[in-house]
């Protein structure tokens, strides 16, 4: 009989275990985005990150309460852009995320081992830092893409922008940018717009009483940069959004300015420092190379193994490579030229081409790797130093222009893509 209590009472605490488990949750839906959810758990995993990052930048930590809304944010816009890619059919594979790191942890000047030595160390899982990593080059490339069809530039803004340059003797001044935007939520009636003008004056207020920007963007602004503390890093006036050219101009390093009007709310902006851009030296490269672009017929897989067959081709001598990228090529503009692409700054190739091509040595062909158009491989036939000549400033006016532009149409790209979305926050 005492056996028999025994195991009944064991048999209680368990289904009573079981049924506490059972109604515990692991992870809950936060939030609905179109088709898309955001769970609890997304949400407090990059709070947590933020906090790690605040706290290593000695800064001081906002409420939970605001690090949360500005997570929540930050996550509803990046899976807006992910459904973006999706309908693109846009993905990045293996390879590419590899290479990526790669390049990362050159910049640092470690090898990936060590990379993932460091970031586990700092309590960074390394599978999860890789996904991260995925998830900023596809954020990075729908963005680009969708962005690009939206961005003008004439000939005749090139060209007044050429003189402007040439007059200031091709030396331009680069500010570090703090930003923050006091939202008006779309609302533009008077009553709204006298209390988003009240919100901003009482920010200004705190920042002029010594409060720390960074912190206060966090808490406070709806701009792109908030959890950066509202750093946009170093840009030129030419680069930045028309609205802040003007009120940068004659500013000093500390100079706190605004608030000022725009159709989002009110903005101030702070500058962290200012610094001149030193005249240097152009370098500019000249390589050829073959591109396989990949399709329904064509997976990866295939386009790397017929790169793969082409180096051993080459190495062998019984083929070149202006032979195999006038037959192959799928670079139609330098495919006829044997895959010559003429001398150029690597600053104008996709950031995987310019960073392998980098790594090369005079005549030295790489192996296969992937970019935003397809699978390369690349040889480098030269190098070289020029002087600034009207083609390079022609070329870096434009680029300036497009900086501006983007930077522009990105916030109000994301705009739209919110406005166009069902979003619903669970209780």
């Amino acid at each position: 009989m005492k056996l028999i209590k025994t195991i009944l009472a064991l048999t209680l605490f368990s289904t009573a275990t079981l049924c506490a488990a059972k109604v515990t949750p692991l992870d809950s839906v936060a939030i609905v985005v179109n088709d898309g959810v955001i769970l609890e758990s997304e949400i407090q995993i990059l709070v947590t990150q933020i906090k790690q990052r605040l706290i290593k930048a000695g800064q001081d930590l906002p409420s939970d309460n605001v690090l949360e809304t500005q997570t929540i944010e930050r996550l509803i816009d990046q899976i807006l852009k992910k459904q973006m890619a999706q309908r693109m059919s846009m993905r990045i594979g293996d390879t590419q995320l590899d290479q990526t790191i790669e390049n990362i942890a050159a910049e640092q000047k470690v090898t990936v081992v060590d990379l993932k030595t460091a970031l586990e160390k700092d309590g960074v899982n390394f599978a999860a830092y890789r996904e991260t990593i995925r998830d900023d080059i596809l954020l990075g490339q729908v963005e680009r893409i969708s962005l690009r069809r939206r961005i003008n530039i004439s000939e005749q803004e090139i060209n007044n922008l050429v003189e402007l340059m040439k007059e200031h003797g091709q030396s331009s001044v680069q500010y570090n940018l703090g930003h923050i935007l006091i939202s008006n939520n779309g609302d533009d009636s008077t009553e709204n717009q006298k209390a988003t003008r009240n919100r901003a004056d009482k920010v200004l207020e705190l920042l002029n009483d010594g409060q720390d920007f960074k912190r206060i963007a966090i808490i406070s602004s709806s701009g792109p940069k908030a959890l950066e503390g509202g750093d946009w890093g170093y840009m030129s006036i030419n680069e930045m959004p028309t609205l802040f050219t003007d009120a940068v101009t004659g500013t000093a390093k500390d100079d706190i300015i605004g608030p000022f009007k725009s159709g989002n709310g009110y903005h101030i902006l702070k500058i962290f420092d200012v610094k001149g851009q030193q005249q240097i030296d152009v370098s500019e490269v000249n390589a050829k190379h073959i591109l396989i672009k990949t399709s329904i017929v064509l997976s990866d897989e295939r386009a790397k193994k017929m790169l793969d067959q082409f180096i051993e081709d080459i190495a062998q001598g019984t083929a070149t490579i202006e032979e195999l990228a006038k037959e192959h090529s799928d670079d139609p503009g330098s495919a006829i030229r044997g895959g010559e692409l003429g001398w150029n700054d690597p600053s104008i190739y996709v950031p995987s081409f310019k960073d392998t091509l980098a790594k090369l040595e005079i005549d030295q062909l790489s192996k296969p790797f992937k970019s935003s158009h397809g699978w390369h491989i690349v040889k480098l036939t030269g190098e070289r130093q020029v002087d600034a000549t009207d083609n390079f400033i022609k070329n870096r006016a434009y680029q300036m222009l497009f900086n501006r532009k983007f930077n522009e149409e990105s916030a109000v790209w994301s705009k739209e893509l919110r406005s166009n979305a069902y979003v619903e926050i669970l209780d």
